[in-house]
C-alpha cells in the first residue's frame, strides 16, 4: 500500500511538472513583454505573436502528438516533447530579433503540444476514477503555480538580469524531468489510430490563418485588407473542409460522435471562453501594472499574486468539490466569478492598486474552480480508451481559445485605445469579462455527475 502511494505521488508530481513547464513558458513572457518590446522595437500587435505563436503551434499540432502517444506510448512521447521544448527554449534565449524569437517559440510549442495532453492522459489512466477529480485538481494547482512563478520570476529576472534568462531556466528543469519521467512514469497506450497529415495541415492552416487575419485587420490599407480577407477566407475554407473530412473518415482526429455528448461539447466551448478571457488579461495586465510611475517588471509580477496565487490554494479543493457536487455548479460559479472579477477591475482602474486586489482574487478563484470542473467534464464524457484523444481535443480548445482571446483583446485595445493605454485596457477588461460570462451559457447546460 505504501509503495503504491509513493508511486502515485511520483506520477502526480512528474505529470504536473510537464504541465507546469508548458504553462510557465506562456506566463513568464508576460512580465518580460515591455523589455522585449523595447529590445526589438516592436508594437503591441507584433508582441502578441511571442505568446500566440506558442499557443497556436500547440493547438495546431497537439492532436498529432496525441496520436503518436496513443500508438507509440504516452511516456515516450511525453519525454520527446520535453526534449524538443528544452531545445526551443535555448533558441529563444539566443534570439536577436522578433522573427527569430517567434520561430523559436514555434519550436517550443511543438514540444509543449504533447507535454500537457500526455501528462493529463498518463495521470488519468494511472488512477482510479474516484480519485481523478482530486488528482486533476492538484495537477491543475501545480500547473497553476506557473501563473505565480511565471510572472513573478519573469519580473525578477528582467529586473536583475536580462529577459533571455526566462528561457535559460527551462534547460536544467527539462533535463531533470526527462530523467525522472523515464524512471518513475508508467508506460501506457491508447487507441492505435493512424496519423492523417492532411487533416493536421488543414487544422493548422485554419487556426493560424484565421487568428493572423483577425490580428492584422487594424491599421491596414485597402490593398492589404484585401489580402488579409483572402487569407481569412482560405483559412475558413480549410476549417470547413477539415470538419467535412471528420464525418467521412473511419478514424477521425476529432470524432463527431464525441460532440454528440452534451458534456463534451459544452465543456470544450466553456473551456475556450474561460481561457480566452484569462489569456487576454494576462497579456495586458502586466503591461498596465508597469505603466505606473516607478513600477518595474518585478513589482508588476508581485502585484499579480492576488490573482495568480489563488490557483494553488483553491484548485485542489475545487477538485474535491467537483467530486462531491458535480461539474455543472462548480464550472458555472467559476466562470461567473472570473467574469465579475474582470468587470470589477475595469470599474476600479481609476483608483489605487488596493482596489484591484479583491477583484483579482475573485477572478483567480473562478479560474481555479472552473478549470478542474471542465477537465473532468470533458474526460468523463468519453470511453476510457479515448481519454488521450479527448485530452488532446480539450487542450486544442483551451489553447485556441487562449489565442483567440489574446487576439480579440488586442483588437479591442486598438479600437478603444485612442486616448491612451489605460482607455484601451479598460475596454479590454470589459471584453474579457463578457467573454468569461459567455462561458456560463455552455457550463449551465452540462449534465452534472457526482462521484460516489
Amino acid at each position: 500500500m505504501v509503495g503504491k502511494e509513493i508511486k502515485s505521488r511520483w506520477i502526480l508530481l512528474l505529470t504536473s511538472l510537464g504541465f507546469f513547464m508548458a504553462m510557465m513558458d506562456a506566463m513568464i513572457v508576460t512580465t518580460a513583454s515591455i523589455a522585449i518590446r523595447s529590445d526589438f522595437h516592436i508594437s503591441v500587435s507584433t508582441l502578441q505573436w511571442a505568446l500566440n505563436a506558442y499557443n497556436i503551434t500547440i493547438a495546431a499540432v497537439l492532436l498529432v502528438g496525441v496520436s503518436l502517444g496513443e500508438r507509440w506510448g504516452r511516456r515516450r512521447i511525453y519525454n520527446w516533447g520535453i526534449l524538443i521544448f528544452t531545445v526551443g527554449s535555448i533558441l529563444c534565449a539566443l534570439a536577436t530579433n522578433i522573427n527569430w524569437l517567434i520561430l523559436a517559440r514555434i519550436i517550443e510549442g511543438l514540444g509543449a503540444s504533447v507535454m500537457t495532453p500526455m501528462s493529463m492522459a498518463i495521470l488519468t489512466n494511472a488512477l482510479p476514477k474516484n480519485q481523478r477529480g482530486r488528482a486533476l485538481g492538484i495537477w491543475s494547482g501545480i500547473g497553476g503555480l506557473a501563473l505565480i512563478v511565471g510572472p513573478s520570476l519573469g519580473g525578477f529576472i528582467v529586473a536583475q538580469l536580462t529577459w533571455q534568462w526566462i528561457f535559460w531556466i527551462n534547460v536544467p528543469v527539462g533535463v531533470l524531468a526527462i530523467v525522472l519521467s523515464q524512471r518513475y512514469l508508467p508506460e501506457s497506450h491508447g487507441q492505435d489510430s493512424s496519423i492523417n497529415f492532411v487533416d493536421n495541415l488543414l487544422i493548422m492552416f485554419a487556426m493560424a490563418g484565421l487568428i493572423w487575419a483577425l490580428s492584422t485587420t487594424t491599421g491596414q490599407s485597402d490593398g492589404e485588407l484585401a489580402l488579409v480577407l483572402v487569407i481569412g477566407l482560405v483559412s475558413l475554407g480549410c476549417g470547413v473542409w477539415f470538419v467535412y473530412r471528420q464525418f467521412r473518415e473511419d478514424m477521425p482526429m476529432m470524432p463527431p460522435i464525441f460532440f454528440r455528448e452534451r458534456n463534451f461539447t459544452g465543456g470544450n466551448l466553456a473551456t475556450a471562453c474561460l481561457y480566452g478571457a484569462m489569456y487576454g488579461v494576462v497579456f495586458f495586465l502586466p503591461q498596465y501594472l508597469q505603466k505606473s510611475p516607478g513600477s518595474t517588471a518585478l513589482t508588476a509580477g508581485l502585484e499579480l499574486l492576488p490573482w495568480t496565487g489563488t490557483l494553488v490554494v483553491v484548485a485542489p479543493f475545487a477538485g474535491r468539490a467537483v467530486d462531491r457536487f458535480g461539474e455543472k455548479w462548480v464550472a458555472t460559479l467559476g466562470l461567473l466569478f472570473q467574469g465579475i472579477g474582470y468587470l470589477l477591475v475595469a470599474l476600479f482602474l481609476d483608483k489605487s492598486y488596493v482596489w484591484l486586489v479583491l477583484p483579482l482574487m475573485l477572478a483567480g478563484v473562478g479560474l481555479s474552480m472552473a478549470g478542474p470542473a471542465l477537465q473532468k467534464t470533458v474526460l468523463g464524457a468519453v470511453p476510457h480508451l479515448a481519454i488521450g484523444q479527448a485530452s488532446g481535443i480539450y487542450n486544442v480548445f483551451r489553447l485556441l481559445g487562449g489565442a483567440l482571446g489574446t487576439t480579440i483583446a488586442v483588437l479591442i485595445f486598438y479600437h478603444f485605445g485612442n486616448e491612451g493605454f489605460v482607455s484601451g485596457f479598460h475596454a479590454t477588461m470589459i471584453g474579457t469579462g463578457i467573454m468569461s460570462l459567455l462561458g456560463v451559457v455552455w457550463s449551465w447546460r452540462l449534465k452534472s455527475n457526482k462521484s460516489d
